[in-house]
Parts: C-alpha cells; sequence; structure tokens
C-alpha cells in the first residue's frame, strides 16, 4: 500500500462528519424504523453503502488517469478538496435551520426495496462521483494508487456509511426526537459545517 494509515484515519473522520449531517436518508431510515423496525431499516442501510462503493472507486480510477496525462494536476486537485469542504461546511451553517424532507423513494415498504432505493439513491446522482473526486485527492496521492489502496478507501467508503446507518436505525426513540427538534437539527449542521471546514483546513495545510 502507498497511503498511510494517517490518511486513511483523515479520511474516516471526514466520512464520519458527513454522516453526521442530517438528510434524507437520516429521515427515510427514521421513517422505516417505525414502520417496520429495525428490519425495514436495514435493507436500505445496506443498499446506500454498496453505493457508496461505486463512486470511489470511479473517482480513484478517473483521478489516477488523469494524474498520469497531466503534471501538476494532483496539486490542483488537493486544492479543490480544499474549496469544496470549506463550501459544503459554509453551506451547512448557512442552512442550519433548513428543515428536513423525506425522499418518498427511499421509504417505500419491502425488504427489496429498501435496498434497491438505497443503491438508487446514490448511483443516481452524478454529483456524488464529482465529489469524491474533488474529495479524495486532498487525503490520498492518487498519482500511484495500488489495489490494496482502491480496496482500503472502498472499504472504509462502505463501512463508515453502513455502521452509522445502522446504529441510526436501532435508535430509533432517541433519533426520532432529535429531528423533531429544530434547535438540535441546527447544532448538528453547525457543528458539522465547521468540522468540515476544519478538515478543509488540514487538507490545505498538510
Amino acid at each position: 500500500m502507498t497511503i498511510t494509515v494517517y490518511e486513511l484515519l483523515l479520511y474516516a473522520g471526514a466520512l464520519i462528519i458527513l454522516f453526521m449531517t442530517p438528510g434524507p436518508v437520516w429521515v427515510a431510515l427514521l421513517a422505516r424504523s417505525l414502520s417496520g423496525g429495525f428490519q425495514a431499516a436495514w435493507p436500505l442501510a445496506i443498499g446506500v453503502a454498496i453505493g457508496d462503493i461505486l463512486w470511489p472507486l470511479v473517482a480513484v480510477l478517473g483521478v489516477a488517469w488523469l494524474v498520469s496525462e497531466f503534471a501538476g494536476f494532483m496539486d490542483f486537485l488537493k486544492y479543490v478538496a480544499v474549496l469544496v469542504f470549506m463550501l459544503m461546511g459554509a453551506a451547512l451553517i448557512r442552512n442550519a435551520d433548513d428543515a428536513l424532507d423525506a425522499n418518498s423513494r427511499l421509504t417505500r415498504p419491502g425488504k427489496w426495496a429498501g435496498f434497491v432505493a438505497g443503491v438508487a439513491v446514490i448511483i443516481g446522482n452524478p454529483k456524488a462521483v464529482l465529489f469524491y473526486m474533488g474529495v479524495l485527492p486532498g487525503f490520498f496521492d492518487l498519482s500511484g494508487v495500488t489495489v490494496l489502496d482502491m480496496i482500503a478507501i472502498c472499504t472504509l467508503s462502505f463501512l463508515v456509511p453502513l455502521v452509522g446507518n445502522l446504529v441510526l436505525a436501532a435508535s430509533v426513540d432517541r433519533i426520532r426526537g432529535l429531528l423533531k427538534s429544530s434547535g438540535a437539527v441546527r447544532r448538528m449542521n453547525v457543528i458539522a459545517g465547521w468540522l468540515l471546514i476544519g478538515v478543509g483546513i488540514v487538507i490545505g495545510l498538510t
């Protein structure tokens, strides 16, 4: 492997911060848990996590090719990553009071429907690959990635949202109260926003 444990830990930390930001997947998991318990929610969590493997893989392969073709492209992408995190953090803070809306595609009943919805919400979002293409170069030097490096990156991209979403689904009562409180959602968004800005600063300084 060419990537270090520190780089993996920093990337995992960023994924955790992103997960902490309440959004439609949170609302869908809560709705499915309330209607059918943990059994109804875990297929959606699995689907989301599997979808989260694809985009990092596409981004790593695409960025690795671009780096091989254009000298200095890696440095450019590093500062793109800084900008992405700064803008995401600022947007979260600015829109911290926005209400959460459930996506009806994610709340259809049935295990298979839940799994497919989880995959579809990630695969059907072309912004995801742009996000990963802008973010991954800030954490890893993709100019010489190996198969083991890609496995490590994709494994983290899979495990962090999966564990987070399963814990979320299993904590229905507490999370339900949290999402009903506009003040609590605002605090989480503001905290996550500043943490994302902090990640951007760390990337820029390393």
